[in-house]
């Protein structure tokens, strides 16, 4: 019943009211009827309540005012997933540097291997690596070519001295013809002497001659010593052409002491030239022979490295996550993908990406808060200092070109003075990222939210600047 009368005395009062701001009746209840009397006019009408309201709102206004004047922390937020800090530990396929046929597999998917275990072994689909002794056949050719090496190495040792000897006897026969040189020269001196002697011998006989004949015509003389005279000089004058045939004769000797040296030299010099021209041939046939060894040798290595391609190995350790090429018997092409497997050890990082307009703002090791998928968080990005389940990192490469997305690839590294990053954390695994800038009061980041401006721009003071 209380709260009957309430309700109409609330209603009542409502319609007192229109009445009177609407002035329809200068009939005015309220000054002949005494409301205070009833419970319900006291509680509508006591201005306490006001009073803590005002109140409230002046305490609530101070505060927001306060408010606006505290720190806020810029941030940029970017969007990624769980990667690991260099190449070699991320996630990775094995392929067959050669073509083959899968025979055998060693591993199940999600098995742990060690660095060098075997994983699967395949077998050659090309005919010409087929034969089972391709090797030792290839060795042994290069073993034969090796033999034949050496022989074509005698044979040029052989001709070597071949022409040694050939040179030495040369020397000895152009010795031996210089010699007979200058014995005809000395014989052609003796005989030049020899006619210059019977020369005289001659005058002297015709002088004499012509003296017994004066001496005869005066009478002192007989005509034997006359006739004697006369053979005398006829004797001289044989002597002398004697001598002059002598002399030409050593002139020809001379001649042909000259010519032997020549021919020597020049008969030496072509039994020379051909044991030259047999050894260079040798050492022809000998460097081919060499050239052929190297391609035997080389085909024998490549034949054995080969061999050991036939059995994929692991790389590294890690857990194989899934056999790509599965079936046994079936047949790939080299550099297909066979196998993947995980590195069990690894640095675990974050790859992010940022909008074009906000790379000037990221740099090399400036801090960054992550927040990993699966992991519950209460994010507050204007005060980092209060956020739960984020953990720190640091910027430790940006890349300087854009993304098949549109944006910038920043890779983040844990920050080892702050929390250490969950351990069950996987690669792969999506992460949300937020980097800490400069401190502003929150009211310029409200106006500067409300203009659709970026945050400021600014240098750490780590960084360094150039001309």
């Amino acid at each position: 019943m209380y709260a009957i009368s309430s309700f109409l005395y609330i209603k009542l009062t409502l319609h007192l009211k229109i009445i009177y701001m609407l002035n329809i009746s200068h009939n005015q209840l309220n000054k002949k009827v005494n409301l205070s009397k009833y419970s319900a006019f006291t509680k509508a009408h006591h201005i306490r309540h006001f009073k803590y309201f005002n109140q409230f709102l002046f305490t609530f206004a101070i505060i927001g005012i306060i408010i606006l004047f505290l720190p806020w922390t810029q941030t940029v937020t970017g969007t990624g997933a769980v990667t690991t800090l260099t190449p070699e530990q991320r996630p990775q396929t094995i392929q067959s540097p050669i073509p083959g046929r899968i025979e055998e597999w060693f591993v199940r998917e999600g098995d742990y291997v060690n660095k060098g275990d075997t994983i699967l072994f395949i077998s050659e689909i090309k005919n010409e690596y087929q034969d089972p002794n391709l090797v030792l056949r290839t060795k042994e050719q290069r073993d034969a070519k090796t033999n034949a090496l050496s022989s074509y190495k005698e044979k040029v040792k052989a001709l070597d001295n071949q022409v040694s000897a050939l040179r030495s006897e040369r020397q000895l026969k152009i010795e031996q013809a210089e010699n007979k040189l200058k014995q005809a020269q000395y014989k052609v001196k003796s005989d030049s002497i020899d006619l210059i002697a019977a020369k005289t011998n001659k005058d002297i006989a015709e002088k004499q001659y012509n003296r017994t004949v004066t001496l005869q015509e005066e009478g002192l003389k007989s005509t034997a010593d006359v006739e004697d005279k006369r053979l005398k000089l006829q004797e001289t004058e044989a002597k002398l052409i004697s001598q002059e045939n002598k002399l030409l004769a050593s002139k020809n000797d001379l001649i042909n002491a000259r010519i032997d040296i020549t021919r020597t030299s020049a008969e030496y010099a072509d039994k020379i030239s051909k044991a030259q021209s047999d050894k260079y041939t040798a050492s022809s046939a000998q460097y081919d022979t060499e050239a052929q060894i190297s391609k035997l040798e080389n085909a024998s290595t490549n034949y054995e490295l080969r061999d050991k391609m036939r059995f994929i190995l692991a790389p590294q350790n890690g857990y194989i996550n899934k056999a790509i090429r599965a079936g046994i018997g079936e047949t790939f092409k080299e550099g297909e993908q066979l196998v993947g497997i995980m590195p069990s050890d690894y640095d675990l990082a974050v790859e992010t990406y940022v909008a074009p307009i906000d790379l000037p703002l990221i740099h090399v090791g400036e801090q960054i808060r992550v927040q990993f998928d699966g992991w519950p968080a209460i994010v507050f990005s204007g005060w980092p200092d209060a956020s739960f389940g984020t953990y720190g990192g640091k910027v430790v490469a940006v890349e300087t070109f854009i993304s098949p997305n549109g944006k910038f690839r920043v890779l983040i590294a844990p920050d080892e003075t702050k929390e250490t990053w969950p351990k069950n954390v996987r690669v792969g695994s999506g992460a949300r990222t937020i980097a800490l800038l400069n401190d502003v009061p929150i009211w310029y980041e409200l106006w500067r939210k409300i203009n659709g401006f970026p945050p400021d721009y600014y240098t750490p003071k780590t960084a360094t600047t150039s001309k």
